[in-house]
Parts: structure tokens; C-alpha cells; sequence
């Protein structure tokens, strides 16, 4: 009986060990205290030896607990909590090795576990094995994708329950608040609900707690880049780039980054390289086309756009790209490819898609140039129909806008707000409509030696669309009012922000630059309150002619107003008002070149326009078409030749078809380039 008696039962065992377990967390002392008594009751009991390790390290113990721990490691090596309790003891010890073999064998035994993944990531990491590390982290994501919260909640968001996939995540984040895998799912969800800080947050941190997280890192580098962050987007690119597991995505990731930048040279090198080792990449061929158009290789543009063609007939875009060359001429096998791909995609029930209406609008061009007008404008309107239908534009809705901005920036008010905004003299504006001849403008001053021509550049509409969310949201009755409650102060701020933005585009140290975003020409009384001494240039073209020439170009984002020659009309009228208003309440603030008289009397204009930059003559602004220079606009070519002519009044070979056009401009039409009888 004695005997007997001092063998505890083993029910009382499990009890007491539960209940030692119980403590660990909020009284680890009270938890050691228990687990040492049922030691000395039942000797060398491996999960009482498991619990006095688990309580030591939560009492800032780690080198006791791990004395105690690993000696039970060797004992049962296929315990994965022993396993899992022994790596976080030696971290917290400082015993990387010891830590890290104990989680290379816990997650071969579990692979399925992600913690125990991106715990080791870390170690890996701090020992300098960033390869192990990388793909540490990548087995740790493959294992969460398989975490039935993470499959719920994902499932939420892609049906459009937002707040489900939240409730979902944030439950799990109480459980699990440092997991990758469901911070970045919450950043995607942020995102879809419009939220970006709070989407660039989480995503941020995700990567930040796994950096091998590849589809969280390359998530981020879209944000960012939708952000216009481009520097951050760069640097995430370059270390996507050599992930250990090779994803050509990633090279044409880190491109479309380098693109945004300017560096078209260093996209060229990837998209070569991407097709050296596979050619058949319609995609990748009409992205190396872009780049070298940009260039100025016009040939070799040429080719790899036929090249793309070559590998997908259908390619809409690539058909567009090579006809937007504008000195290319398609031929009438071309034709005879084009019309084939719309009969392929219409049998395969596409009749309404991107490469239907790119297709339609090369066509448009291919017989325009055979000056098969009617041809070329119904394909033209095809093309134009099935675009407009697939964005919105509000024409008065926008009227009304445009009507307000007139308003608020009257003379009164521009005198009352004199004082303030950042005094940096470098930008140079050129506003207006596309296919205005602001690309012509921009070549002549970026040949000066001056001034750096850089892009379309989106920093001064993005602060616009900022301020403008203030009264959307509700701060402020309307815009003016917002406007006027900007302190000096405060518009000092934004042109500084406006001008650190853009640095990143500014490669030559030269002391001005030009900004070449002719839609802000909607903002040109925000860019004097907060840039005082920048220069604004408006570049403008006859009526009919620049309306007709941008309902004929497929724009590759933007420009909504384009595709129905009512809307810009419209659109034309309400941005000859607003400059006109804003010619009477600040008079010589804006310098405007029409463009057929650039064309007539090129030195003449040229010189007015550098004295109003206050620029010396340099006579290579003359010779513009020689100067080496990215150009990435649908004027490209016709920069690079002497000037071009022919454009004044092509658009009379279309008159017969113009009528809501001319309709929609009413008397602007007639009075150009002055400005019809109020």
C-alpha cells in the first residue's frame, strides 16, 4: 500500500499540469511553482519539464529554460511544442544556432505551420543567410495560404463583403498579431475600401515582418507606385527583382517602375533580356516598343511592335502603337491583318474589348493615310463609341466645376492672397488640351540650356485632387472656401511638396524644369497660390483641329473627354473660359502660343516665348528636332523633324462629319484665336 500510494494517480497528474499550463501566460511563477511540485511527485515527466521551460522564459529567464529545454529536445525530438518552446528560448538566449536547428526540425516535421517559418526567416537572417531566410519566408506563405481564416476572409473580400474579410482579420490578429500573411490580406482590403494610408500601412508591415513576403512586396510596389512614390517603388523593385524564385514578373515590375522614372534605357535592357530567353512574348515586345519609341529608335520600335503582332494578330494595342508612330504608313496587308483580327475576336465573342477598339482605331489611321476619309472615320467613330461606353464623363458636371474654379479665382481674390506659396522659380507649366502642341513647346525649351524637359508629370493634380477630397469629404462648403482658408503658410508647404516631389524627375541640375501635364490647366490659379514665380505656358490650337486630332488618338489613360466630339467640344469651350478668366483677373500671368503661329513664324515665337521665361536666345531652340531627349507622347516623332506643317488644317478633310463638333464649340470656332463677343 505504501508503495502503491506514492505512485500519484494519473488523473491527478493531468489535472494538475492543465492547471499549471493555465497560469503560464498571466502567473508564469505560480505556473514554475506547480510543475516543480509535480516533478517531484512523478521525476523526469517530459510535460513538466515543458511547462518549467515555457514558465523560465516567460519570466525573462531564457538561459534556465534553455538548460531545462534542451536536454528534453534530445530526449523527444519529434515533439514539435518542445521543439517550438526550445527555438524561442535560444532566441531570447542569444543562441542562434541552437534556435535555428530547432526550427529547421519543427518545420520538417510541419511544414504546414507558417510561425515556425518566419520565425526561422528571421534567425536565418540574422546569421546573414538571406537565400535561406528568402525562401524561409516564401514556405512560411505557401503554408498560410492553406489557414482556413486567411481562405474566409479572402473569399469575403473577392465577393465584395469588405467588412466581413475585416471582422475576419481582425479576430485573427488578436490570435496571431505579427502574422504576414493576414496583415498584408487586411492591407488589400484597406485598399478596396479606398483606404491607401491604411493599405500602405499594413502591406508595409507585412513585408517589414517577412521580407521574403514576394506578392506582399510586389503589392506594395503598386501602391506605391499609385502613390507616385517612385524612389520606395524602385528600391522594393530592385530586391523583388532577385527573389530566389525567379518570376519574370518581377523584372517587368521593376521596368514599369523604371519607366515611371524616365529611365527608358534601363527598361529597354530588361525587356530585351526577358525576350532573349523566351521570344514569343507578345507583351513583353509591345513594352520594349514603347520604351525604344520614347528613345527616339524609331526602327527598332517599329520592329518589335510587328513582332508583338507577329505572335497575337489580335494584339489591339500593338496595332495602335505601330499607327500612333504617325510617320509610320500601314500597308494593305496590314489592313488585310487588322480586319481578320476583328473577325477572330468577333467569332470568338470579343466585340466590345480593348483590342477591339485599338483595332478599330488603327484601321482608322491605316485609311486615313490611304485617304480613304469615310472609312477612316467610321472606324474611327467605332472605336470612339466603344471607349466612351466603358468610362464616365460628365460634361456638365465637369462645366459646373470648371464654372466654380472661374469663380473663386477672381482678381479680389488673387489680390487677397499675395502673400505665400513656396518662391522656387524652377517650374515651367505648359497647359492645355492634348494634340495642342505642347510636346512642340516643350522640345523647343528642353533644347535650351537652361531648362530640363522631364514628362507629363501627375505631383501638381495629385495635391489638387487632395485638397479638392477636403471639401468631398465635407470640411468645407465648396472649393472657395477651402481655398481661401490656406494660410501662407499652408501654400508654402504644398509648392515645397510640389517641388520635392518632382526632384526625382530632375537629372541635369539645370535651374528649370518643365512640367508638361497639359491638364492643369484646370489648376492654374492653384499652381500661383502656392508656386508664385513658377512660369505657365498655354498651348493652343485651332478648335476644330485640336478637337478632331484628340478624338482620333487613343489615349493610354486619362482624357475621358476625348471619345465623343460633343464632350470635347464642351470640354474645349470650358477650358478656353477658365483661362480667360483668369487672363482678366491676372493679366500677363499666363503666356499663351498658338500654335499656327509657331508654325508660321517660328524664330518670332520662340523669342517671345523665352522673354517671357526670361531666358537668353539660344539658337538651339530652333533646331529642336536635334536635341537627344526622351519624348513619350503621342508627338514623339514629329518632335524629332523640323516643324511639321501639314497639321494646320488637316482636320477639313473631315468637315463633312464634324457637325457636333462645331456645334458643341459654337462661336470659339469662328473667333480663333480670339475669343468670341461675351
Amino acid at each position: 500500500m505504501g508503495n502503491a500510494s506514492a505512485v500519484p494517480a494519473t488523473d491527478s497528474i493531468q489535472t494538475a499540469l492543465a492547471d499549471a499550463a493555465a497560469l503560464l501566460d498571466a502567473r508564469p511563477e505560480a505556473a514554475l511553482a506547480q510543475a516543480e511540485a509535480i516533478l517531484r511527485r512523478a521525476r523526469r515527466l517530459p510535460p513538466a519539464e515543458l511547462l518549467i521551460g515555457q514558465a523560465l522564459r516567460r519570466l525573462g529567464k531564457p538561459k534556465a529554460a534553455l538548460a531545462r529545454l534542451a536536454p528534453l529536445a534530445r530526449q523527444h525530438p519529434s515533439v514539435p511544442a518542445i521543439l517550438w518552446e526550445l527555438a524561442q528560448a535560444a532566441q531570447d538566449a542569444g543562441d542562434q544556432r541552437q534556435a535555428i536547428a530547432a526550427l529547421e526540425s519543427l518545420t520538417r516535421q510541419q511544414p504546414g505551420v507558417p510561425g515556425g517559418w518566419f520565425l526561422l526567416a528571421g534567425l536565418l537572417r540574422t546569421v546573414g543567410r538571406d537565400g535561406d531566410a528568402w525562401r524561409a519566408d516564401l514556405s512560411g506563405v505557401h503554408a498560410a495560404s492553406r489557414d482556413r481564416d486567411l481562405l474566409a476572409a479572402a473569399m469575403a473580400m473577392n465577393e465584395g463583403r469588405l467588412d466581413d474579410a475585416a471582422a475576419l482579420l481582425t479576430a485573427r490578429a488578436d490570435r496571431l498579431p505579427d502574422d504576414p500573411a493576414g496583415i498584408r490580406l487586411m492591407g488589400e482590403v484597406q485598399w478596396r475600401r479606398g483606404d491607401m494610408n491604411a493599405a500602405l500601412a499594413h502591406v508595409e508591415r507585412a513585408v517589414a515582418l517577412a521580407p521574403g513576403f514576394d506578392l506582399a512586396r510586389d503589392f506594395l510596389i503598386r501602391l506605391l507606385l499609385q502613390n507616385n512614390r517612385l524612389n520606395e517603388a524602385l528600391a522594393h523593385a530592385e530586391i523583388l527583382a532577385r527573389s530566389p524564385i525567379h518570376n519574370p514578373g518581377y523584372d517587368l515590375i521593376r521596368a514599369s517602375v523604371l519607366v515611371r522614372l524616365g529611365d527608358q534605357d534601363a527598361a529597354r535592357s530588361i525587356y530585351e533580356s526577358l525576350l532573349a530567353d523566351r521570344p514569343d512574348q507578345p507583351q513583353v515586345w509591345q513594352n520594349l516598343g514603347h520604351a525604344l519609341k520614347t528613345l527616339g529608335r524609331q526602327a527598332d520600335a517599329v520592329h518589335a511592335y510587328r513582332q508583338a503582332v507577329t505572335h497575337r494578330p489580335t494584339m489591339g494595342e500593338a496595332w495602335w502603337s505601330l499607327a500612333n508612330l504617325k510617320t509610320v504608313k500601314l500597308d494593305a496587308d496590314d489592313l488585310a491583318t487588322m480586319e481578320r483580327a476583328l473577325e477572330t475576336l468577333a467569332r470568338d465573342g470579343q466585340t466590345e474589348g480593348e483590342d477591339v477598339f485599338h483595332l478599330h482605331f488603327s484601321l482608322g489611321k491605316a485609311q486615313e493615310d490611304r485617304k480613304a476619309d469615310e472609312a477612316a472615320f467610321r472606324h474611327y467613330d467605332a472605336g470612339n463609341r466603344l471607349r466612351r461606353a466603358m468610362i464616365r464623363h460628365d460634361a456638365g458636371e465637369f462645366s459646373a466645376e470648371v464654372a466654380a474654379t472661374a469663380t473663386t479665382f477672381s482678381a479680389p481674390f488673387i489680390a487677397a492672397m499675395c502673400d505665400g506659396g513656396c518662391p522656387a522659380p524652377d517650374p515651367i507649366f505648359i497647359v492645355g488640351l492634348p494634340r495642342a502642341g505642347s510636346t512642340l513647346v516643350e522640345q523647343i525649351l528642353a533644347s535650351h540650356s537652361q531648362v530640363e524637359g522631364t514628362m507629363e508629370l501627375p505631383e501638381m493634380m495629385m495635391i489638387a485632387s487632395r485638397l479638392q477630397s477636403r471639401v468631398d469629404e465635407g470640411e468645407f462648403a465648396d472649393f472657395a472656401a477651402m481655398a481661401a482658408s490656406l494660410t501662407p503658410a499652408d501654400r508654402r508647404r504644398l509648392g515645397e511638396e510640389y517641388v520635392e516631389q518632382t526632384r526625382v524627375h530632375r537629372q541635369s541640375g539645370k535651374p528649370r524644369f518643365i512640367d508638361k501635364m497639359p491638364n492643369n490647366w484646370q489648376h492654374v490659379g492653384l499652381i500661383k497660390l502656392i508656386l508664385p514665380n513658377a512660369s505657365i505656358i498655354d498651348a493652343r490650337r485651332h478648335p476644330m483641329g485640336c478637337c478632331f486630332s484628340g478624338w482620333k488618338q487613343h489615349f493610354a489613360r486619362g482624357q475621358a473627354f476625348t471619345y465623343d466630339l460633343t464632350d470635347i467640344g464642351l470640354y474645349y469651350r470650358d477650358y478656353v473660359a477658365l483661362m480667360a478668366a483668369y487672363d482678366a483677373a491676372a493679366p500677363g500671368r499666363v503666356h499663351r502660343v498658338i500654335y499656327e503661329q509657331m508654325v508660321a513664324d517660328t524664330p518670332g515665337e520662340v523669342d517671345r516665348l523665352l522673354a517671357y521665361l526670361g531666358l537668353d536666345f539660344e539658337a538651339a531652340c530652333l533646331s529642336f528636332w536635334q536635341t537627344d531627349r526622351a519624348v513619350r507622347t503621342a508627338s514623339s516623332e514629329q518632335v524629332r523633324q523640323p516643324i511639321y506643317t501639314g497639321g494646320v488644317d488637316h482636320w477639313r478633310r473631315f468637315e463633312p462629319w464634324l457637325a457636333p463638333l462645331a456645334d458643341a464649340l459654337g462661336p470659339i470656332a469662328h473667333s480663333y484665336p480670339d475669343l468670341p463677343p461675351r
